[in-house]
């Protein structure tokens, strides 16, 4: 494991950031806009917001490259500035964090599905090697693969940011089946976790998905299934679509109030996903202290 992974984890929990797409919409996103596009048009907005969550107290921070894959860039006309988009995402989020916390870059699903043969394999690794490259390239202290459904994809994506040499943290939605414990393509907790760890994940994890209550069990069973550290990222509960936005009702308090179960449940590293903001941050640090 890479050393400063090691060093980190002498004092867990280690606070990661909350949501950044939903602060990017708060700072004039238009809906259905390319969020990682403002890496180039609005870099300052971009470190605003990564520098908001290091002053929140995130000890990591993502970057703005979630859908920085050629795939989901082509949906936009910028698959061609896919390795200058995910270089600018890492170093604005560096310049943000400038010594004060780590930046792990992220990497999210190609929204391709490889089980009905909309993508070949060697083309999915392809993209995010080029992906995971840039990333490594622009000093990117490890990679994050998150929101995965698919254990197969997710394979693809941790093997090609294993290349790179850095930390690997493999993430998966757990949203589907009777007890929401599944992923979309019906793959349970234990075997996600297996493939993550076959690929060469050092850190397995969930994020998203459902709100934090659902995710104490989650964190318990990802412990049991690999002698690995947890990464959690939970939504601010469930979203609601009010006069045509999306509004998510938990409040930072409510949030963290579950951060010490899921540090005795085996959390190694606990922040938010969609919905959560600076503020729950700053409340989740505050329960763990």
């Amino acid at each position: 494991m890479h050393f400063t992974l090691q060093r980190l984890l002498a004092k867990p929990p280690i606070l990661t950031d909350g949501a950044w797409g939903t602060q990017f919409q708060a700072r004039g996103l238009p809906n259905g806009a390319c969020p990682e596009a403002w890496n180039l048009q609005q870099p300052e907005l971009v470190e605003q917001v990564a520098r908001a969550y290091v002053e929140a107290g995130s000890r990591i921070i993502l970057t703005n490259t979630f859908g920085a894959n050629r795939f989901t860039l082509e949906r936009h006309g910028l698959a061609q500035d896919a390795a200058e988009i995910n270089r600018a995402g890492v170093q604005l989020s560096r310049r943000a964090a400038a010594g004060r916390g780590l930046v792990f870059a992220t990497m999210g699903p190609s929204g391709r599905m490889l089980i009905m043969g909309e993508v070949s394999e060697a083309d999915l690794q392809a993209a995010f090697a080029e992906q995971a490259g840039a990333m490594a390239d622009a000093g990117a202290d490890g990679i994050v693969v998150e929101t995965m459904s698919d254990p197969a994809e997710a394979k693809l994506a941790v093997a090609a940011a294993k290349e790179t040499g850095l930390p690997v943290v493999g993430c998966m939605v757990f949203d589907s089946g009777q007890a929401k414990d599944r992923t979309l393509t019906g793959a349970t907790v234990e075997q996600a976790v297996e493939a993550l760890c076959r690929a060469g994940a050092d850190v397995v994890g969930s994020n998203c998905g459902r709100g934090i209550a659902g995710f104490v069990d989650l964190c318990r069973r990802l412990k049991a299934a690999a002698e690995r550290p947890v990464w959690i990222k939970a939504n601010a509960g469930l979203p609601e679509v009010v006069d045509g936005k999306t509004v998510y009702r938990q409040t930072p308090e409510e949030f963290a109030s579950y951060a010490p179960q899921l540090v005795e449940a085996g959390a190694g590293f606990l922040g938010g996903c969609c919905g959560t903001t600076p503020e729950f941050i700053r409340a989740t640090a505050e329960a763990l202290s």
